[in-house]
């Protein structure tokens, strides 16, 4: 079952799908499912959990935040722990082409290995610059030097291609010059919009024809608007779109974070905020953490969502349908066993930092 515009991507509990996940699932509004930690146990059953969700919807792509580094979901079971994003950016100080191919190798690891689960789309790369005052950020950011990031970002995304997985980059415009944490805070950065452009922007507008996803921050730029970037038209519609060109999807990032639960100074509901980020440009709001407890909140989204389409309040665009359908691989990928004896796979591995 597919909308015209399948917006929300949600969470389940546990390991396993149970009824009232099937039925989220199955919501005309359900675009995608987003895995954590919790969900995982061991390979074969996230294989087994992977094809539960196809079964039920073939078009949603299974999504997790595994981008290396601390933010890395799956890690036992024979998962490679791939080093931060940081370890290549002090190996390009050293040598940038071989920092390339660790990069491009990084990808392949991460990429091919999720998708021998099940797993569609990682949410990676970190496009952040790594100004040294963030500790949210911190060695997830690759360098200071967006020029340095935007290279090791697109060796990266080159690996995940060759694994046949899409990207997102995040956080845009970026998240790395403020020291607030968006999951608890709302943070605030004061620069101006020809600074931000001129530096911590530069990797969207350089990998404009690459980036297959964007995740928005949930940081205010007060002298650009005072919504954050995840709920600003400007941002997203007038900035990312028509002055860098990006032409992929877009994510709001986590709807339960702090910093997405204020706009304009008032606090909203989830409704509230993911009609405001998809009336300001988002193709795709997540929902993370909610279904615990009996999953009302992400009911009550699924639900109120529809009651303010149905109302006008925010319109199905069939453009992001499109770009969310165009996050699918469009390969098969190798089984576990025959990616383990694969050469391209195994030279990644000794490639890796």
């Amino acid at each position: 079952m597919s909308a015209i515009h399948a917006p929300v991507i949600l969470d389940i509990a546990g390991t396993e799908l149970g009824a009232d996940d099937r039925r989220r699932l199955q919501h005309p509004l359900t675009g995608g499912l987003i895995l954590f930690a919790r969900n995982w146990l061991d390979r074969r059953r996230l294989l087994e959990l992977s094809a539960q969700i196809k079964d039920l919807r073939a078009d949603l792509p299974i999504c997790v935040d595994h981008e290396g580094g601390r933010v890395q979901r799956f890690r036992t079971d024979g998962f490679t722990h791939v080093a931060p994003m940081r370890t290549l950016g002090e190996l390009w100080m050293k040598d940038p082409l071989v920092a390339t191919d660790a990069a491009t190798a990084a990808g392949y690891v991460l990429g091919s290995e999720l998708r021998a689960c099940g797993v569609d789309l990682t949410f990676a790369p970190v496009l952040d610059l790594d100004f040294g005052r963030s500790d949210v950020i911190g060695d997830r950011a690759f360098h200071r030097d967006p020029r340095v990031a935007t290279l090791l970002a697109k060796s990266l995304m080159h690996g995940l291609l060759q694994a046949g997985m899409a990207n997102c980059g995040k956080h845009f415009p970026g998240h790395g010059f403020v020291a607030a944490d968006s999951h608890h805070e709302i943070p605030v950065d004061r620069r101006s919009l020809k600074a931000i452009l001129a530096d911590d922007a530069r990797p969207y507008e350089w990998l404009s024809t690459s980036l297959a996803g964007v995740m928005p921050a949930h940081v205010v730029y007060p002298k650009v608007d005072d919504r954050p970037a995840g709920f600003s038209p400007r941002w997203l519609k007038e900035i990312l779109r028509q002055q860098l060109g990006f032409t992929g999807a877009v994510f709001s990032d986590d709807l339960s974070m702090a910093g997405a639960r204020r706009i304009g100074g008032v606090e909203v509901s989830y409704v509230d905020a993911a009609t405001a980020a998809l009336t300001a440009g988002c193709d795709l709001v997540l929902l993370c953490n909610q279904s615990l407890d009996g999953g009302a909140a992400v009911d009550q989204l699924l639900d109120g969502l529809f009651e303010a389409q149905q109302q006008g309040r925010w319109q199905a665009d069939p453009d992001s349908e499109a770009r969310r359908l165009r996050l699918l691989p469009a390969s098969a990928p190798l089984d576990w066993d025959t990616l383990m004896h694969d050469p391209v796979y195994q030279r990644a591995l000794e490639r890796l930092p």
